[in-house]
């Protein structure tokens, strides 16, 4: 069955909660249509750094201060132990986006390394053509557009988690690799898994270097989730036009590598049935460890494995 989520704000939230009411309920295979506003909410391109703009609302300041998620969405007979594969059939940005760098985005210490430490907030606005693939800035730049999602996941087992800080069952994990056309496959950690998504990209190279990327509302996001109870990984993993990539997050980018690693090794094994040390082994030739991103809570490394003929 198809469902429709209507952007509207009772169908946007903040954080995760294992604790939250559903805004739909669907059957395992079933497929959602939803539109996302960007990451602060918005539903217009901004003009400055400071001008008012449209943005979803009423929104409560300690409630509603994190990215803009929709969901969540509850699938019936997902439960704990159980892996969610979120199918991301199509993903469809408006016609502008916008990034900003500088004072608040990043971090102060990567933005003083970086000799940015005491510059204003600073906003490039984007026209975003999507028959040509090209995102054009007002400085007349061009880049090649790569929609994704920065956020999808489920809730924790905890009542409150915030929305910035990537985690095991996902979310906030900012991979340019989840585009359209692939597949992730989340550990469920509460009754009915809790899917929420949002964060929409026009583009982003990897580590989100200046904090944000071409952040965009999507008109379109078709989704189709599955539930596997054969297979249950211990972090975020997905099949994408790349290959096989292994999601891990850390305080240090040291630790997220590590974590990153850790997965795709579990992934070798599973595919191919390999020792754990000839699964590194061959990882020593055929796996890539990337820097997802350096900006949120914990830091994101993803392992790319191009599998077993790559």
């Amino acid at each position: 069955m198809h469902h429709e989520i209507q952007l509207a704000r009772h169908a946007c939230h903040a954080h995760f909660s294992a604790a939250s009411t559903p805004v739909l309920v669907i059957e395992p295979g079933d497929t959602v249509s939803l539109s996302t506003p960007d990451v602060s909410w918005g539903l217009e391109a901004p003009t400055s750094t400071t001008a008012p703009r449209r943005k979803i609302e009423p929104r409560d300041p300690e409630r509603d201060n994190g990215p803009c998620l929709v969901g969540p969405i509850a699938v019936r007979g997902a439960r704990p132990g159980d892996t969610l594969a979120v199918h991301i059939e199509r993903l469809r940005p408006v016609a502008w986006g916008w990034t900003y760098a500088g004072r608040g985005m990043s971090t102060p210490a990567l933005n003083k390394a970086l000799g940015v430490g005491d510059a204003p907030l600073t906003l490039l606005r984007w026209t975003l053509n999507h028959s040509a693939a090209a995102a054009t800035s007002d400085h007349g730049h061009i880049v090649s557009m790569r929609p994704f999602l920065g956020c999808i996941g489920l809730a924790p087992n905890e009542q409150h988690a915030d929305g910035w800080t990537p985690r095991a069952c996902g979310g906030n994990m900012d991979c340019r690799e989840l585009t359209e056309g692939s597949t992730l496959y989340l550990p469920v950690m509460t009754e009915g898994g809790l899917l929420s998504v949002g964060d929409g990209h026009a583009a982003q190279g990897d580590g989100e270097l200046g904090g944000t990327a071409i952040e965009c509302m999507m008109d379109e996001v078709r989704l189709r989730v599955d539930v596997h109870r054969d297979w249950s990984p211990q972090g975020p993993v997905a099949r994408t036009p790349a290959g096989w990539v292994a999601l891990g997050f850390g305080a240090t980018l040291d630790q997220a590598a590590e974590h990153a690693a850790n997965l795709i090794l579990g992934l070798m094994e599973h595919e191919v049935g390999l020792t754990r040390i000839e699964a590194l082994a061959l990882a020593g030739a055929a796996v890539d460890l990337r820097v997802t991103q350096m900006v949120n809570p914990l830091r994101g490394v993803h392992a790319v494995w191009r599998g077993p003929g790559g």
